[in-house]
C-alpha cells in the first residue's frame, strides 16, 4: 500500500480543528501550572511521609513498652519484697529510667 502524504483536506485534520480549535497556548503558563501542581504534589507527599514515620515511630514505642509491661512488673514486684540487691538493682534503675523518659508512667496504687 503506497503512503500518501496527508493534506489538509483530509478527514483527520478537520476532526482536530473541531476539537482543538484555533487557540493560542502559552507554553510558559501550561509549564508554570506543570511546575506548581508538581510542587504541590511533592509538598504533599513530603507531608505525608513525615507523619506516617511519626506514626511509625510511635508505634514501635508502643509495640516495645508492651512487651517489656510484664518484665517492668516482675521488677517492680520483686524491688517491693527487697529481692533487688546489687547489680540487679542498678539495671532495674537503668531500665526503669529509661522507661520513664520514653515515656511510659506508673499509674494506679497497688492492689488494683
Amino acid at each position: 500500500m503506497p503512503s500518501e502524504e496527508i493534506g489538509l483536506d483530509d478527514p483527520i485534520t478537520g476532526i482536530i480543528d473541531d476539537v482543538v480549535p484555533d487557540q493560542v497556548i502559552d507554553p510558559v503558563a501550561t509549564l508554570t501550572n506543570d511546575l506548581q501542581r508538581l510542587q504541590a504534589e511533592y509538598a504533599n507527599y513530603r507531608k505525608r511521609v513525615e507523619r506516617d514515620r511519626s506514626v511509625a515511630h510511635e508505634m514501635a514505642i508502643g509495640a516495645v513498652l508492651t512487651e517489656l509491661l510484664a518484665l517492668l512488673d516482675d521488677v517492680d514486684r520483686a524491688e517491693s519484697h527487697g529481692e533487688l540487691t546489687g547489680g540487679f538493682k542498678a539495671v532495674a534503675d537503668q531500665l526503669n529510667s529509661i522507661t520513664a523518659r520514653i515515656g511510659l508512667e506508673k499509674y494506679g496504687t497497688e492492689g488494683e
